[in-house]
């Protein structure tokens, strides 16, 4: 009968307990303090029911899903974690022979998981553990720290290696010494105890016995350091992913304007404690800093560094020292607050699923409704946006400019409508942005869809104020619209503009707007495969679709334009290389469109380049904002004969 026999070589091993009660004493103290620091915060309403928490351990924390996007690095997280979460398995069987007299050292089981499993998946841990020291020392990626080590992090890596060749140091040993008949089995032990093969039998005893107790110090040193060094993600990282928010990327959670006492957030404690879990969730894996558009083009802003910089001035608060600058404008720098474009690239690169952009945007809402202090060019937009209803300078005066020569009614003259056209200010004002409502509404008439529009009493929606931290005119927005929509009892609307639909679709139900929101391309999908836009035309062109972040990454909207574009006849799709949920974003969001770029390349520049590289004839895009900023990004490229830029519905339209 294969078995081992339980702690053999060590005739003293009860020493092992009251060995770990000053290591235990460690870690719950650690843990204790990691949970004060949580509780500094405010506290956050929005905790998901126990089912999605432990549907999101499973397939974030357990499979890890979003650390295999990247898959050299998730791979070898995969084999550490793995091979040490199999590890602890198999102590705790161990432990459960030694206190319950259930025989797990024995038998079939033994051989196929306590022997064979266990050493497999040791095995994959040393090379993962291997694998990062080399890529810490020798390849270090440019978005990991460097060159000062944080909080201990090499340490830990080394503790984990130490921990895992003592491991298989103690098993070769002892397979070595017994001559164990069974130590094929292991095969990390069995190729320890053949490189051991020359020391004598009471060396090997010997070293034994020291490997043993070696493994035991350094297991338990480490369970003490886990909550006071970076591994502590391993506690705060599955938390915070059981805990993670539902609600899709882009919405912004609103403010009850009658009940607060302030607006945004200047000190630390005023983050709710889902956001100071974030902050002590980081592992500093620069995923995020690397899908950074700001950070990308050389703006001062890494979404790491303002997790980073949060945490340390939550660390040092809570010690009891008070820091040495404000919170905003000395922790996190305006410059740094200013260039997010709240694209969510920092949300879905995170396999941790932080979330820097609420952070930022409630700092922002201090700058602008505490101090008043913001970029004047966004103070302009914001007083149009009051004054007129639009963020549009110089603009047409009417919403209805672009109607001339359609037959587009008016929902006020039709009574009612299977669609309101939310036109948007883009839509309405922008020259470039008109030619694109003119298209979607030949679109709708040819389909012989029934749908009106508001016309001048429609209203921006108020989606720039609310990224740009103006809370309270985001509201009047909102309620106005709302009021608007609500009377004429609007069951369902369509948008050209990606900022509308997430706004109308996520925000708006906050306000009582509980309306059912498409975008233009997922309406225009759906009449091509009721074929009911008739297209007689040929369209002769490579196209490269440029994906929306509001329209993609934060809604996850990516089929449905591809679709149409696949559906023109003659037209030749081509992909960007970054696509997708790795798309890069245009540079307007986040209020970023009424904001000159001053430092590094600006980043409608950075993706326009990257379309030229690719070499289509046309980029087609599903935004204002986009279509706008790449209109731009071409000319300053002076590649206005190589490259055009169209909205889908435009190419679409000239099809019919």
């Amino acid at each position: 009968m294969p078995f081992r026999e339980l702690y053999w070589n060590i005739p003293i091993h009860w020493v092992i307990y009251p060995l770990f009660l000053p290591f235990f004493a460690w870690f719950l103290y650690g843990s204790v303090r990691l949970g004060k620091l949580v509780w500094l915060g405010q506290p956050d309403a929005n905790i998901p029911p126990l089912a999605t928490q432990l549907r999101m351990l499973l397939a974030e924390a357990v499979l890890q899903r979003r650390l295999l996007a990247e898959r050299a690095a998730g791979s070898m997280h995969l084999a550490i974690s793995w091979g040490f979460g199999i590890l602890f398995l198999a102590t705790c069987l161990v432990a459960v022979q030694d206190y319950l007299g259930i025989p797990t050292l024995w038998g079939a089981f033994y051989l196929y998981f306590m022997s064979l499993t266990v050493d497999l998946f040791g095995l994959a841990a040393t090379v993962g553990v291997g694998w990062a020291l080399t890529r810490r020392y020798l390849f270090r990626p440019e978005r990991l720290w460097k060159p000062r080590d944080r909080e201990g992090y090499a340490v830990f890596l080394w503790l984990l290696f130490g921990i895992l060749v003592t491991g298989f140091l103690v098993e070769g040993l002892r397979i070595a010494a017994t001559a164990d008949p069974w130590g094929g089995w292991s095969p990390g032990g069995w190729l320890t105890a053949k490189a051991i093969a020359g020391l004598s039998a009471s060396q090997q005893v010997l070293w034994h016995r020291v490997a043993w107790w070696g493994h035991a110090v350094l297991a338990f040193a480490f369970i003490g350091l886990l909550p006071s060094t970076l591994a502590r993600h391993i506690l705060a990282g599955g938390l915070n992913l059981a805990l993670a928010r539902t609600r899709p990327s882009g919405v912004v959670q609103p403010v009850a304007l009658e009940e607060a006492e302030h607006f945004g957030v200047s000190a630390i404690q005023g983050f709710p404690r889902k956001d100071l879990l974030d902050l002590l969730a980081c592992t500093e894996c620069g995923r995020c800093q690397d899908a950074c558009p700001a950070w990308r083009t050389g703006k001062p802003l890494t979404p790491k560094g303002i997790v980073t910089d949060l945490r340390d001035h939550l660390v040092a608060h809570a010690g009891g020292k008070t820091p040495d600058r404000p919170l905003v404008g000395g922790t996190v720098t305006e410059e740094a607050l200013w260039a997010c474009t709240t694209c969510g690239g920092c949300h879905q690169a995170c396999p941790v699923r932080i979330e820097p952009i609420p952070k930022i945007l409630e700092m922002r809402r201090y700058l602008v409704m505490e101090e008043a202090r913001f970029p004047e060019t966004m103070q302009a937009a914001l007083r149009g946006l009051e004054n007129r209803g639009h963020p549009y300078q110089g603009a047409v005066p009417s919403r209805t400019a672009w109607v001339k020569g359609l037959d587009v009614p008016l929902l006020a003259e039709k009574g009612q409508a299977d669609f309101l056209f939310w036109v948007g200010c883009a839509g309405a004002f922008d020259e470039r942005a008109q030619k694109v409502t003119q298209a979607l509404a030949r679109l709708l008439q040819a389909a012989g869809v029934d749908f009106a529009i508001l016309g001048e009493e429609e209203r921006c929606t108020g989606d720039v104020a609310r990224r740009i931290g103006h809370e309270y005119l985001f509201q009047l927005q909102a309620q106005g619209n709302v009021e608007t929509l609500n009377r004429y009892g609007v069951k369902r609307i369509v948008t050209a503009c990606p900022h509308c639909y997430n706004t109308l679709r996520h925000e708006y139900p906050h306000f009582g707007g509980r309306y059912e929101v498409l975008h233009h391309t997922a309406l225009l999908a759906d009449l091509l495969a009721q074929d009911r836009l008739p297209l007689r035309g040929r369209l002769e062109a490579t196209v490269a679709y440029h994906d929306s972040c509001y329209l993609g990454r934060h809604n996850g909207l990516y089929d449905a334009p591809r679709q149409v574009l696949a559906a023109i006849p003659g037209l030749h799709p081509l992909e960007l290389e970054r696509r997708k949920e790795q798309g890069f974003c245009c540079g307007a969001g986040g209020g970023m469109m009424w904001m000159e770029e001053r430092a590094g390349t600006r980043v409608n520049v950075e993706r326009t380049a990257e379309v030229l590289r690719v070499g289509p004839g046309i980029v087609a895009s599903a935004c204002p904002f986009c279509l706008s900023m790449f209109e731009d990004g071409i000319r300053s490229q002076d590649a206005t004969e190589r490259l055009q830029a169209h909205d889908i519905a435009e190419l679409l339209v000239r099809a019919l």
